[in-house]
C-alpha cells in the first residue's frame, strides 16, 4: 500500500479514511473518561507487548536511510531502541492519568429573563497531523488526540513508513479491542505526496491540520491547506541582559537557553547585551560560550569586545541555526532589546535578565511572544515543564492556541443555553 498504482484509487481511499474518521469523532465525543482511558492503557501494553514486531519493520526503515544515505543523527531519530518504544508507553498511561479536557464548565451566565448560558469544551473533531522522521510521534500524538475526544489522520516521512504503519496497527488493535471506534487513529500509508496535498483539501471530514517538521514542510501545508493550521514556522529565541543583572546568573541561564540542546526550538538563537555592561559582560560570555563549541557571530559593537567573532549578516538576526552558533548584538536599552526581537524573531520564546521592576514589567508587557521568560532559560518552553503533562507541539499563532499545546488546546468550545419556555420578544 505505500505506493498505489492508480492517484484515483488513492483519492477515493483518502476520502473513507476521512468518513470513517468524522464518524469515528462522533462517538469518540460522547465516550467516557474511563472508556478513553482504558483504550490507552491498553494501547500501551500492547506496544510493549509488540517490541520486537514494532523493531522488525523499525529495521526496515533503517536499512533503507542508510541505503539513501541519511545522516548518523537522521538514523538516530528513527531508531526505536528498546528505551524509545517503553518511553511510549509511558507517555499513554501518563496521558491516560490526566485530567479529561471535554465537558470542563468554561463560564456560566444566567440572564435577566432566566436562560441560563453555558460554556463547554468539546472535542474538535478530526485533526490531521503532518509529521516527519521520528515514528514516537506516531504514537504520542494519536493518544493526544484520543484524550481529548478527537479521531486523528496521521501521515509521517516517508524513511519511517514501515515503523509508523507497525505502530498505528498494534495500537488501532488493541484500543480497538478496549472499545476504540473504527477511524479513530488512521495513518496514511502511501508516500505520494499527493496524498498530503490531498489530505489537505479534505475540510468535509478534517477540522484541523498541526505540521510538526521543519519551515519547508510547515509553508507548504499552509500554502496548500483548506483547513485551519496551527504551526511555528520557526524558534527563533532571544534572552537580553540587562545593565541591572546578576552576571553569575546571566552566565547560566544564557549557556544552558543555547548549549543543553542546541537543535530544539527553545534554544536561544540571538543574545542582546546592554551597551553599559558590553564591555565587561560580552568577554566573559563569549569565553564561556566557546569554550563549549559555541561560534559566535556579532555586529562591529561586539566584536570590539570579541575580535574573534565572525560578522553577522543581516539575515544572521533571523536565521534559526539550531546548532552551536549564536548571533551577539550590543542594544542600548530594553526598548532596542524588545524592538529587535518583535522585529527578528518568530513568537516563540524570548527572556530577560534583570534585578530591575520596571525593565522587566517593560519587556513582559512589550514582547510579542508567545512565552516570555524573566530570569529563566527559555528551555522551559515545554508542556511537561509547564505542567501540562504531554504536548502535541509548540504553536507561535494567536489562534486558537498559543505555546505549548496539551490536552486542553486540542479542545473547542460550545455554548448550552439553558430555558424553561423563554421567547424573544
Amino acid at each position: 500500500m505505500k505506493n498505489m498504482k492508480s492517484p484515483d484509487m488513492m483519492m477515493e481511499a483518502l476520502e473513507a479514511m476521512g468518513e470513517k474518521a468524522k464518524m469515528a469523532s462522533r462517538v469518540l465525543a460522547a465516550m467516557s473518561s474511563s472508556t478513553k482511558n482504558n483504550c490507552l492503557l491498553k494501547m500501551a501494553e500492547a506496544i510493549e507487548n509488540e517490541l520486537k514486531v514494532i523493531q522488525v519493520e523499525n529495521k526496515k526503515d533503517l536499512d533503507a536511510g542508510v541505503e539513501k544515505g541519511l545522516s548518523k543523527a537522521m538514523l538516530d531519530r528513527l531508531e526505536l531502541t528498546d528505551a524509545r518504544i517503553a518511553e511510549m508507553a509511558k507517555g499513554l498511561r501518563e496521558v491516560a492519568a490526566l485530567e479529561d479536557p471535554v465537558g470542563r464548565k468554561l463560564s456560566n451566565i444566567i440572564r435577566p429573563n432566566g436562560l441560563e448560558i453555558e460554556k463547554v469544551s468539546v472535542p474538535i473533531g478530526v485533526i490531521g497531523i503532518i509529521f516527519e522522521s521520528r515514528p514516537n510521534v506516531t504514537i504520542d500524538a494519536a493518544g493526544l488526540c484520543l484524550k481529548a475526544g478527537n479521531a486523528v489522520i496521521l501521515r509521517g516521512g516517508s524513511e519511517a513508513i514501515n515503523s509508523n504503519i507497525a505502530l498505528t496497527h498494534c495500537a488501532n488493535l488493541a484500543g480497538m479491542e478496549a472499545g476504540l471506534p473504527d477511524g479513530a487513529i488512521q495513518f496514511i500509508p502511501w508516500t505520494d505526496r499527493a496524498a498530503v496535498s490531498k489530505l489537505l483539501k479534505m475540510d468535509k471530514y478534517v477540522d484541523l491540520i498541526i505540521p510538526r517538521g521543519g519551515e519547508g514542510l510547515i509553508r507548504a501545508v499552509v500554502e496548500q491547506s483548506t483547513i485551519p493550521v496551527i504551526k511555528h514556522y520557526k524558534g527563533v529565541c532571544h534572552i537580553y541582559i540587562d545593565s541591572e543583572c546578576d552576571f553569575d546568573m546571566a552566565e547560566k541561564i544564557v549557556v544552558n537557553a543555547k548549549c543543553q540542546r542546541p537543535g530544539v526550538c527553545n534554544a536561544i538563537e540571538t543574545l542582546l547585551i546592554n551597551a553599559e555592561i558590553a564591555a565587561e559582560f560580552a568577554p566573559m560570555i563569549a569565553d564561556e560560550l566557546k569554550s563549549r563549541g559555541v561560534e559566535l557571530r556579532g555586529g562591529r559593537d561586539f566584536r570590539g569586545f570579541v575580535p574573534d567573532a565572525v560578522p553577522a549578516a543581516e539575515e544572521d538576526w533571523s536565521e534559526e541555526y539550531l546548532d552551536l552558533i549564536l548571533s551577539v548584538k550590543i542594544v542600548s536599552d530594553v526598548a532596542a532589546a524588545v524592538e529587535h526581537i518583535n522585529r527578528y524573531g518568530s513568537g516563540h520564546s524570548d527572556g530577560i535578565v534583570t534585578t530591575s521592576k520596571e525593565r522587566s514589567d517593560q519587556f513582559l508587557r512589550d514582547v510579542d511572544s508567545a512565552t516570555v521568560y524573566l530570569n529563566a532559560s527559555t528551555r522551559f518552553t515545554d508542556g511537561g515543564e509547564f505542567g501540562m503533562g504531554a504536548e502535541i507541539g509548540i504553536s507561535t499563532d494567536k489562534l486558537h492556541a498559543r505555546g505549548p499545546m496539551a490536552l486542553p488546546e486540542l479542545t473547542t468550545y460550545k455554548y448550552l443555553i439553558l430555558g424553561d419556555g423563554q421567547i424573544r420578544e
